[in-house]
């Protein structure tokens, strides 16, 4: 009887090594060159089919906040197509531009000779680019990457302190 014991130790022991070692969402938007902040705090889960590189991410929530001006909001399932510094077919990130919600389309990285790079963020009839090292953390929902007070989860307002 002691036998079957060890081969079912020895299955969850193999279960839960091969769980710890599948990456993060985060950690597989670095192995195509991109930065962990494209990617707000708050994935669940995702799935990536490596041969077509078409991926669904999943959020706990949807997710809004303010990044250089533009107000960007992620729902609950991010759907698109990765490769090496370029992401295509996106659906699920939107961008407020005056009154209108507009669909991020495509994600695209350039390089730059001195580490630097850009990328482009694109709604299909314009984009806007931004520094690559403005992404190097991941921003949280409400409050971006500027979170340095307590938010009441009401937008901007920080919580009074008595």
């Amino acid at each position: 009887m002691r036998f079957p014991n060890y081969l079912l130790l020895l299955a969850v022991s193999a279960a839960a090594a091969a769980a710890a070692e599948t990456p993060t969402a985060y950690e597989v938007l670095q192995t195509y060159d991109f930065p962990v902040g494209l990617l707000p705090k708050g994935v669940t889960g995702y799935e990536i089919d490596a041969g077509t590189g078409k991926f669904a991410v999943d959020l706990s929530k949807t997710c809004t906040f303010v990044i250089k001006g533009f107000t960007l909001k992620y729902k609950t399932k991010i759907t698109g197509t990765i490769a090496n510094d370029r992401i295509t077919n996106l659906k699920g990130i939107q961008v407020k531009i005056l009154i209108l919600w507009l669909n991020i389309v495509e994600v695209t990285k350039t390089d730059r000779g001195d580490g630097g790079g850009e990328l482009q963020f694109s709604v299909g009839v314009a984009a806007a680019g931004f520094p690559v090292s403005s992404f190097d953390e991941s921003p949280q929902c409400g409050c971006g990457f500027k979170c340095n007070h307590r938010s009441s989860g009401f937008g901007r307002f920080p919580l009074l302190q008595l």
